[in-house]
């Protein structure tokens, strides 16, 4: 195999390794990003139940 072969399968693997690790962080951070999604959801159903039941109180609509 040439000297150029060489070289360019050693800079196609160096791009690899930068492409697994830039995966990893991105896998990472979507990872985080779905349990805030899951937090804020949760928060917002429970806020969702409380205006729901202020109105009841409220007797703005039927219990």
């Amino acid at each position: 195999m040439s000297a150029q072969r060489l070289e360019l399968l050693r800079s196609i693997r160096g791009d690899l390794a930068e492409v697994k690790a830039d995966l990893v962080e991105i896998k990472q951070r979507v990872g985080l990003l779905e349990g805030h999604y899951a937090s804020l959801s949760s928060r917002v159903d429970r806020l969702a139940g409380d205006v729901l039941l202020i109105k009841r109180r409220l007797d703005l609509v039927e219990a």
